[in-house]
């Protein structure tokens, strides 16, 4: 698998540099066209394009190439506005074009690129923005642009990585629940008629069955949108305020879950807090920038905690041992090596490729550990299905 990543982004980059050699000597005019056309649109689905910007994301991909191409132009001598005019003909999303065309001319204007940015914080996020600033403000910013790529790579696989190791037990779920709705709705009742046409009493499984049956029938208008309400609800509620609280303590309290998600959190801790520290950016400015980039609530307090004590002058490994729960000894212990050599920065970085390999290994073997959890489960539903249908055959003939 690592080979594999490694053989996407070394085509990726070659891609990025041949596009840099074809359209670094685009014509002038080119710019300004494409510019009229995605700012100024005068067709009608040029202006519908522009009103559906709200619902059109930015990949994590289109920023990769962006970073890096950028990187490389800035590297082999092109101006920033030259480089961000290229990018923006080179770009195939229309929203991250028009996000660049008006970077572009604001830089052309005087501005830094990372002040440019700020207009677009949906594309750009903060950690994007301040990293790109740390650069432009040390005078180093192709080595900030390739800090962010490897961050920005590294990200987006451990994204794939756990969203191709969840799809498995998420889609036997979903089929699971469908086939038992269908089942119930459409072939249970066609069955279990024949057996209410008996007089003989009926097994406790079956009567069961027949009630659900019978229920979810007779009030499906009822309970198809409340369903979908109690899942839209859920969703709503384990991503805002309390119920987020509760939901990510939950995920860090849950056997097998616990642990995967402890180290997706630490490997994006340390990758963020190490390439943040790589830019010489203020220690207590790279802990809350951190803090913003994870999504566990739990480890955003901690940070966020743990800045205002550096604050005041403590060191990141004591405080770090003050959330035992989140940070493990091995973690605590590394940061301290770190702060006490000066190489804090490169053990950082070092941990976090650790737990992101760590995690790429759990998720390879993910499937191996859940699939005997989905055949009892599976086979529990199926079972019990079975037996509620066939014990009454049974009670049938032994009355004949």
């Amino acid at each position: 698998m690592e080979e594999h990543a490694t053989a996407e982004n070394a085509a990726l980059t070659a891609s990025a540099q041949k596009k840099v050699e074809q359209n670094s000597g685009a014509s002038p005019g080119a710019f300004e066209a494409l510019e009229q056309k995605i700012l100024n649109p005068q067709g009608i689905n040029t202006q519908f394009d522009v009103w559906t910007d709200f619902a059109r994301n930015v990949k994590e991909e289109e920023k990769i190439f962006f970073t890096q191409n950028l990187g490389v132009m800035l590297k082999s001598g092109l101006s920033a506005s030259r480089a961000l005019r290229t990018l923006t003909l080179q770009s195939s999303n229309p929203k991250f074009q028009r996000a660049l065309a008006q970077v572009t001319r604001a830089v052309e204007k005087g501005n830094p690129i990372a002040k440019a940015m700020e207009a677009f914080p949906k594309i750009f996020p903060p950690i994007f923005i301040n990293m790109i600033h740390a650069g432009e403000k040390s005078g180093q910013l192709e080595r900030v642009l390739k800090e962010l790529t490897i961050q920005l790579k590294n990200s987006h696989e451990l994204k794939a990585k756990v969203k191709g190791a969840m799809m498995y037990p998420i889609v036997v779920m979903v089929a699971m629940v469908g086939i038992g709705a269908g089942m119930l709705i459409f072939v249970i009742p066609k069955l279990l008629g024949i057996f209410e046409e008996v007089n003989a009493e009926l097994p406790l499984p079956t009567r069961i069955l027949i009630t659900i049956s019978n229920t979810l029938n007779d009030h499906i208008l009822i309970f198809g949108p409340a369903f979908m309400l109690l899942v839209g609800a859920l969703i709503y509620a384990t991503r805002t305020g309390t119920g987020q609280r509760i939901w990510h303590g939950m995920i860090l309290k849950t056997p097998i879950i616990k642990g995967i998600a402890l180290k997706i959190n630490l490997a994006k801790v340390a990758r963020t807090l190490g390439s943040l520290m790589a830019t010489d950016m203020p220690i207590v400015d790279s802990l809350k920038l951190t803090g913003g980039v994870v999504s566990n609530v739990r480890y955003r307090a901690s940070l966020a905690a743990i800045a205002g004590q550096v604050e005041k002058g403590k060191t990141i490994s004591s405080e770090l041992a003050n959330f035992g729960g989140l940070y493990p000894p091995v973690t605590v212990q590394m940061v301290q090596v770190g702060e006490e050599t000066g190489e804090i920065g490169n053990i950082l970085i070092q941990l976090a490729e650790f737990y992101e390999e760590d995690v790429k290994q759990t998720m390879e073997s993910l499937p191996t550990i859940i699939e005997p959890i989905m055949i009892l489960i599976l086979g529990g539903a199926v079972g019990g299905m079975a037996i509620a249908v066939i014990m009454p055959m049974f009670s049938l003939a032994n009355a004949i």
